[in-house]
Parts: C-alpha cells; structure tokens; sequence
C-alpha cells in the first residue's frame, strides 16, 4: 500500500482523486496550499504526489524540487486546468512524472499514478540488488545531495551498457571525474581510458592525432604514428568539450563512431578500434546543431544516454562535505595538522555562487589555507577579499530590499504577538542548531553533550530544520 498526496485547493478535485487512489488500494491524503503538501511530504513516507501548479501559496512548478528533496523522494505528477506546452516543458526538465491536464478520465489519471508505482517499486529493487553485488567506484566525486545522487544513478545505468554518453554542465561541475567514473564502473574497466582535449586539437593536425599517420605522411612525419583512436580500443575515449571538434572532423569522426574503422593519415588500410565513446560539453549543442555548428546526426549519436550534472550552487548541501574532504586532502599534501572551519566560514562557502563550481570551490580552499598557514581553524578573513566583498555586499543589498519590502507593506497589518513569538523561536532555534553542529563539526555525541538534549531529540530537531550533519 502506497501512500499519495494530492495537493489542490479544489475540493471536488481532492475527492475525485481520493476516491481514484482508494478504490486502487492506496492511502490518500490532502492539502489544500503547497505550504500544507510539504509539511505533509517531510513528514510521512509519501510515494505519489499529485502537484496543482496554480495554488493560492505559491507555484506548484517552484515547489516541485522542495518536494522531490524530502525524505521519501517522491514522483510528482503535475496536474492543472491551465496547460501550456512551456509549462509541460518545465515540468518534465524539473524531474516531473508526468504533466496532465484536468478534465481527463480517471483511467487517465490512474495510468500515470500505476506507472510511477511501478518504476518506484523496481528502483527500490534494483537499488537494493545494486547494493548486495557491488558498491559504486566514486572515483573522487563528493556528496550526497538528492541531485548528486539522482546523476550517480545515470552513472551506475550508463556504466552497465555500452551506448556512448554524453555529459553536459557548466565548467568545473566535474564532468572528466563522471566520465572516469563510468569507465571504472564499466566492463571495460582494464582497459585504457583515453583522453582528447577538443579544445586544444590543433587545427591542420586534428585527424592525425585522433587516427594516427604513417611515416611521411607529411613534412615532420618521421615515423608511424597511433592514433588516440587506436589507443582507446578496448577501453574508453573521452572527448572532452566536443563541441570544439572542427567541423570538418566531425564528419570523419562520425563514420568512426558508427564502423569503429578509420584510415591512419597517408594509409592505405583500413584498422579498427573497439571503443567505448564518453564525450562532454559546456555548451548547448542543440543549439549549436540547430545554427549550424554542430552535425545533427553526430550530436544524436553523441547523445544515446545524457547525464547533466548541476552547478553547486543548485547542491550547496554538498559543500561542507565537499569543504572537508579538500581541505583534509590539502593538510595532508602539505604536511599541515587538521584544520576545523568556523560556522561563518561554511555560509560564506554555501551563500557563493560558484560560477567555476566545484574547480573554482578546491581553488578558493587551497588559497583558504595558505592564508591560514598554522592556525587551527579557518574563518571568513582567511577566504580571498573577492568573495568576502560580495558576501558583504549582499547583505547590505538584503537589508535595502527588506527595508523598501518593510516600508511598501507598512499599512498591513502587524501579525499578532503570538505568531511573532512563535516564527522568533523557531528562528532562534535554527540559529542555534547551525552554530552547534557546526561548532561540533558534525559530531553527535559532542553535540547532545552541549545542548544537553538526547541523541533522537537532536535528530528530530536537525530534521525539522533541515540542518545536515
């Protein structure tokens, strides 16, 4: 027996649905805001939610990553009596099951709900037989956020198959270390992992890198060269920033990928090559195909199976885990004793918006530490003046905007003392709850000893406020 959430301010709808998921065995339970469905989604294991987009608190779209992060992860169908193909879109680039509109039969509301069961009830088993044969080579890539978590799933799927992948992000999202990762995962394990910098091919030389060439070939071909192509049999090419791949390459290489056959420059035979394709981008290459730049027929081979993996600025969840493990790994580079890192130090790092994610990220820790040399502990004087100069600057920008915000709203009216109380407390408590695990680095025990509350009363209270170890 399931349990669904159905979030909608339409009481005909919530019934019609009620009934729908009862009369198929299943727990139904309702909200009539999003801030009422999420209270319901953190706090039971939900499977299904149905998602109203135009609620009276807010967009259910925006909502939708609050609801998939909690605890029992759940699918998400969007239902709505205002359908557009944008909405559609957003939806299903979101993590979204399915997008319905309302006025559907209920057989065409129950398929998708039947559907989702189903996936959800494979996953778990798959997972679980995942775990009991082998556990997944990570290969150096940190964090458990529910986002990083859902790109090691596509990793784990494209490791077990033999289709080329392409990987997609913004630079210094660690798109080399997932394509590393797939070939430490792969049946092809042993073999070489070879890697070409598309960027850097140069321009009249770019197919003898890549296939090779006999011996006088040209001016300066001394003697037979291999090809990176040949090289990767066996195991795993990596293009890196394919996009890069000069357009006359690109047809050669496409006849490469679809034979696994080339001609080595200035041969007359042809040699072949069992290899597996990982490429990976920075850049929209459905835009570069639709303006030309890019083959349309090599971007579709190059995308039999995509993983795009998140800037960190969409993970900050990862960064303490991410922070410790670099500055760990920089104090033993170094010979330097372990440092710990202030509560104030850790918001900085997770208020930044990481343009050169993760790359730019070790690049400020080991600055971090140099600044810091011998002292214990890390704080904000010790992160580089740019980064601490936005931080104060946007607080100073918070503050203009909560003040215009408090002056256009000073003819409402004031809540009442109780709720003040009340939204105070819960503050102070969060307040206090960052600054004692941060202050404890994590350690429970230390914490409980501390605060002199028990082990599961702080547990309960770090996931009310949804504050990570």
């Amino acid at each position: 027996m399931a349990g669904v959430l159905i979030i909608d301010d339409d009481e005909e709808m919530c019934y019609a649905l009620s009934r729908m998921v009862g009369r198929l065995g299943h727990t139904p339970v309702c909200a009539n805001s999003i801030s009422g469905g999420l209270e319901e989604v953190r706090s039971g294991h939900i499977d299904v939610v149905f998602l109203d987009v135009r609620m009276p608190d807010g967009n259910g779209l925006e909502a939708l990553p609050r609801i998939q992060s909690s605890p029992s992860s759940p699918e998400v169908i969007i239902i709505t009596g205002f359908g557009d193909a944008d909405g559609a879109e957003i939806a299903i680039k979101s993590g979204a099951w399915d997008y319905i509109e309302k006025g559907c039969s209920t057989r065409e509301m129950s398929l998708p709900l039947l559907r989702a069961l189903e996936y959800r009830k494979q996953k778990q088993s798959a997972r679980e037989g995942a775990k009991s044969i082998v556990a997944l080579k990570r290969g150096g890539i940190i964090g458990s956020s529910s986002k990083l978590m859902d790109c090691l799933d596509f990793l784990a799927q494209a490791a077990a198959s033999e289709t080329s992948v392409l990987i997609t992000g913004e630079t210094g999202t660690g798109k080399e270390l997932f394509a590393r990762a797939i070939h430490s995962n792969s049946s092809r394990a042993k073999g070489p992992f070879v890697v070409v910098d598309c960027a850097a091919l140069p321009e009249t030389l770019v197919e003898s890198v890549l296939f090779g060439h006999e011996k006088g070939a040209y001016t300066g071909a001394e003697k037979a060269s291999e090809g990176l192509v040949g090289q990767a049999g066996l195991g795993t090419l990596f293009l890196d920033e394919v996009g890069e791949l000069p357009p006359g390459t690109q047809k050669s290489f496409l006849r490469v990928l679809q034979e696994h056959r080339f001609r080595p420059v200035g041969s007359k035979k042809e040699l072949g090559s069992d290899f597996r394709l990982v490429a990976a981008t920075n850049r929209n290459m459905d835009k570069m195909a639709q303006e030309g730049h890019f083959r349309d027929d090599l971007l579709f081979r190059l995308k039999s199976f995509v993983i795009e993996l998140p800037p960190l600025r969409e993970r900050s969840e990862d960064i303490r885990e991410l922070a410790r493990h670099h500055i760990d790994r920089f104090c033993e580079k170094y010979g330097l004793t372990p440092k710990g890192f202030s509560p104030e130090f850790l918001e900085i790092l997770k208020a930044h918006q990481w343009p050169g994610n993760i790359r730019e990220l070790v690049n400020t820790l080991d600055r971090a530490l140099a600044a810091a040399r011998f002292e214990s502990t890390l704080f904000p004087k010790h992160l580089p003046v740019d980064i601490r100069v936005q931080r104060a600057r946007a607080s100073v920008n918070h503050k203009v905007v909560l003040d215009e915000g408090l002056n256009r709203q000073a003819h409402q009216a004031l809540p009442s003392l109780q709720e003040f109380r009340e939204a105070a407390s819960i503050q102070a408590e969060k307040n206090y709850l960052t600054e004692l695990i941060g202050l404890c680095e994590g350690d429970i025990k230390e914490a409980c000893r501390i605060s002199g509350v028990s082990q599961s009363r702080l547990y309960a209270l770090l996931q009310k406020h949804k504050i990570s170890r």
